[in-house]
């Protein structure tokens, strides 16, 4: 009986398989004959269920699969279904996570429809799998002009205003200031300052995503990501020890013009003094 058991288990495993590759042999082909008639949609459906069924290959249907995806995408567009573009790509991502073509092509549809800050996320996820990739630095250089204000640029390269910041950081440090918060750390240069003057524990915000990823790798590009935390996260939604372990005793920030108003910095400060900063005894 046993051994009868195990051949029937056998058997069933081997029916299974055989199903299997039935099925998924059929998909391919009908993927194939609806591509050929232009039936993307339907050819996206049954490249899913293959590479649900049988992952193994990816590799090979891959630029296929590509294809389907954009020109079933471009439909969805042009239909206004975004919903359902939104959901492919998805999927698609889910199969293929570190593929830049399909992070390029996502990000490129988000620009178009006006998401400009999630299409900088995925060109320089794509930049970041393949920094080969000239289509999608091309687009993020492209986006980064859109967000990245100028005024960013013409700070960085006030040589004055940057030594007056460093030496007033420096000075609080050394009185006894071991823990920085930096609000709106944009470029992550307070920061910097701030751990190179000796702070214990340096951490800092940063609502814009692309500035975050942008503060993200200036930070590592200066070796410093392991002694700075970064956090993705409008001040006032900072808690403790959610996302820092205690209070600081010193916070830092560089939106000192038209922005103490127009980008809420004067709520920051003051929710930063009540539940983020040590009091004075």
């Amino acid at each position: 009986m046993p051994n009868s058991n195990s051949k029937f288990h056998c058997n069933h495993r081997g029916g299974q398989e055989a199903g299997r590759r039935e099925l998924v042999s059929r998909s391919l082909q009908s993927a194939q004959y609806c591509l050929e008639e232009q039936d993307f949609g339907t050819a996206y459906a049954h490249y899913l269920l293959v590479l649900n069924l049988a992952p193994e290959l990816k590799t090979s249907v891959k630029e296929t699969f590509q294809f389907t995806l954009f020109k079933w995408a471009e439909e969805l567009d042009s239909l206004a279904r975004i919903q359902d573009l939104f959901n492919c790509y998805e999927q698609a991502l889910e199969l293929y996570p570190n593929d830049e073509v399909i992070c390029n092509s996502m990000g490129e549809h988000l620009f178009r429809m006006g998401f400009r800050d999630e299409a900088a996320g995925y060109f320089h996820k794509a930049v970041k799998l393949n920094p080969d990739f000239a289509d999608a630095k091309e687009n993020f250089y492209r986006v980064a002009n859109w967000l990245v204000e100028r005024w960013h640029f013409i700070m960085l390269n006030d040589t004055k205003r940057n030594l007056t910041y460093l030496k007033a950081i420096e000075n609080a440090v050394c009185s006894g200031s071991k823990s920085v918060l930096d609000i709106g750390t944009g470029t992550g240069i307070l920061s910097m300052f701030a751990k190179k003057a000796g702070a214990s524990f340096v951490y800092a915000c940063e609502l814009s995503k692309t500035m975050y990823e942008l503060a993200c790798d200036v930070v590592a590009a200066n070796n410093m990501e392991r002694e700075i935390k970064l956090l993705h996260l409008k001040s006032l939604d900072i808690e403790i020890p959610k996302h820092i372990p205690e209070r600081v005793s010193l916070v830092v920030t560089e939106t000192v013009d038209a922005g103490l108003f127009g980008e809420g910095i004067v709520e920051s400060l003051i929710h930063a003094w009540e539940h983020l900063l040590l009091q004075p005894k």
